[in-house]
């Protein structure tokens, strides 16, 4: 199933698919979130934002609910 970063709950794991190079900063990529990445949802904030991640099981990210919607991803079955 896709969807985006920001409509995934705490716990899920889903691949990279697809990242809108124009709207994400670099440090994002060169932190892993690039396709074929995945990425774990460890902690959303209280109203939402931001989103706390496990990327490619090494990198720890809190990124803004708004940059979250520019990765596309897949959700992993458990």
């Amino acid at each position: 199933m896709k969807t985006t970063v920001d409509l995934l709950q705490i716990g899920n794991i889903a691949t990279i698919t697809n990242v809108d190079l124009d709207k994400i900063p670099l440090k994002l990529l060169e932190m892993g979130c690039f396709p074929d990445n995945t990425v774990e949802i460890i902690q959303i904030a209280p109203l939402g934002d931001p989103i706390y991640l496990n990327v490619n099981n090494g990198s720890h990210l809190a990124i803004r609910k708004e940059t979250a919607r520019e990765i596309e991803v897949e959700i992993q079955e458990k």
